[in-house]
């Protein structure tokens, strides 16, 4: 009996302290209906297609100031079909190699993929590709070291595939531009990309234009310039939030006029072009903030505070779109949309690249630990981990970290069947 007794309370401490032991962590859990995520995902693509073509005919028209009224363009429903845009096809040659390769593609072949480009490009882009082309392997195509333009605008303005193929999921956001931003740019102008990027996911589930604004935030350092300036217009517009003009001035003053926020301007810090991602940045959150969820006056604002004024606009209604989404857009975004229109230079029209998302997307929810089971009506939803956002260290051109020393083999530069043109051509 006392061995018995002597067992039972062995067996009960030994229960008890099992009982005590800390219950594992639960993994909180985001679910987006897989239709409505097709939704919003096709309201991303017609918001950057409603954005550039409205603001297209005063891009650069306006330079360090604001584009007058009376300026702005009319908007058409036909204006949607926008398929000979850079601002929409580059990013297409990113789907383009994931569809071909998976998410697990090299950064080598991404650039690979990227020399062999067939359409015009500028700035950060055409380095880039040039370096490529020239036998320079990423990520040192877009080293300052290798290109001036690295702080420009252009991944920037093609990173919105990164969250529209990534809802809820910024880290995927991050680790493509480190894939395919590093092709072309570098500190804020990697940022610039991430930080899109990272709104675009965090839009799938949220109507908070701040919230928002502070999810695409948690994608870069807090110590960049980038970071800097976005969070400026945050507070210049919670002390002012119904005159946009004002703060339009204080980003002029602090981030265009102030050639401490110019060190790696690729113009003249005195000349009225800039096509620096952190100003134009500012002004897609300004079309944001201060539109007030209005398709139109998103887009009006973003164009109207000049510069970039095509490619801010389209990322400011891309972001706003997303959040409405395709079936409650206003009609005259999408009566007239030419559903057989071929983006240029991709295999893509609007049906086929709504597919290709969807179906990228799909790879990014398994690859992130999520994945995709069925409600009680047999209709799938993404089930989708919350991560700690992990941004990295900080980078900024004025004063690059080492090269990679990284360089194409004679196999790889064989793959590569374009000739690096000259800019200006």
């Amino acid at each position: 009996m006392r061995r018995l007794i002597a067992v039972l309370i062995a067996t009960g401490f030994i229960l008890s302290t099992v009982g005590c032991q800390p219950a594992a962590p639960s993994v909180q859990l985001r679910r987006l209906p897989v239709k409505e995520y097709v939704d919003k995902m096709k309201a991303a693509w017609i918001g950057q297609m409603a954005g550039v073509g409205w603001g297209g005919p005063t891009e650069f028209k306006a330079q360090g100031k604001i584009l007058p009224a009376d300026r702005m363009p009319k908007w058409k429903p036909e204006t949607v079909n926008q398929f000979q845009q850079d601002d929409i096809y580059v990013e297409m040659t990113f789907l383009r190699t994931l569809e071909e390769y998976g998410p697990d593609v090299s950064i080598r072949q991404a650039g690979i993929d990227f020399a062999n480009s067939g359409y015009s490009l500028w700035h950060a882009n055409l380095v880039g590709r040039n370096n490529l082309r020239s036998g320079i392997a990423p990520p040192d195509s877009g080293h300052p070291k290798f290109n001036k333009h690295a702080d420009d605008i252009d991944y920037q303005i093609e990173s919105d595939y990164s969250g529209i193929i990534s809802p809820g999921m910024p880290n995927a956001v991050i680790e493509l531009g480190e894939k395919f931003g590093r092709l072309m740019n570098y500190g804020d102008g990697l940022y610039g990309g991430r930080f899109f990027g990272g709104m675009y996911a965090e839009a799938f589930f949220e109507n908070d234009i701040e919230k928002i604004i502070h999810a695409g935030l948690r994608c870069i350092p807090r110590k960049s310039q980038y970071y800097e300036c976005i969070n400026d217009v945050l507070n210049w517009h919670r002390q002012d939030p119904d005159n946009w003009e004002k703060t339009w001035q204080f980003i002029n003053d602090k981030y265009h006029k102030n050639r401490d926020y110019r060190r790696f301007s690729c113009s003249e810090p005195k000349s009225p072009f800039n096509i620096d991602a952190k100003i134009n940045g500012a002004y897609v959150v300004m079309g944001l903030l201060y539109g007030k969820k209005d398709p139109n006056q998103t887009i009006i604002i973003a164009t109207r505070c000049g510069q970039d004024s095509d490619c801010n606009p389209s990322s400011a209604a891309g972001v706003l779109f997303t959040t409405i989404g395709f079936a409650k857009l206003p009609r005259q975004f999408v009566s007239a949309l030419d559903p057989n229109g071929r983006f240029s230079h991709t295999p893509y029209n609007f049906p086929a690249l709504a597919a290709v998302c969807e179906k990228l997307a799909r790879q990014e929810v398994v690859r992130a630990g999520g994945r995709i089971e069925k409600d009680t009506n047999g209709e799938e939803v993404f089930v989708i981990p919350v991560a700690e956002v992990k941004p990295g260290k900080l980078e900024q051109c004025w004063k690059p970290g080492p090269i990679a020393d990284a360089r194409f083999t004679p196999e790889e530069l064989a793959k590569i069947n374009k000739k690096p043109v000259k800019e200006g051509q």
